[in-house]
């Protein structure tokens, strides 16, 4: 289990976070990803982002006011 924090990405996180499922993970392998929500978009378009790539989103969490955590895991 890896984790990522891209909050400093603000709502340009998509293209990094999915180079870094298809790079920095094992297949099977999970990976935890920290970003910032300016509005709740970002959470219905980053489920889609990991459907769409192929990979399955494992949880979705609020962290705390701005910050949101998804668990993914790499799909084999």
């Amino acid at each position: 289990m890896k984790r990522y924090d891209l909050r400093h990405l603000k709502d340009d996180f998509y293209d990094r976070m999915i180079e870094l499922i298809d790079t920095g993970l094992e297949n099977k392998e999970v990976g935890i990803f920290l970003f910032e929500i300016g509005d709740f978009s970002t959470l219905q378009k980053s489920a889609d982002v990991i459907r769409d790539a192929g990979h399955d989103l494992l949880n979705s969490l609020k962290f705390n006011e701005v910050d949101w955590t998804v668990v993914v895991r790499k799909a084999s």
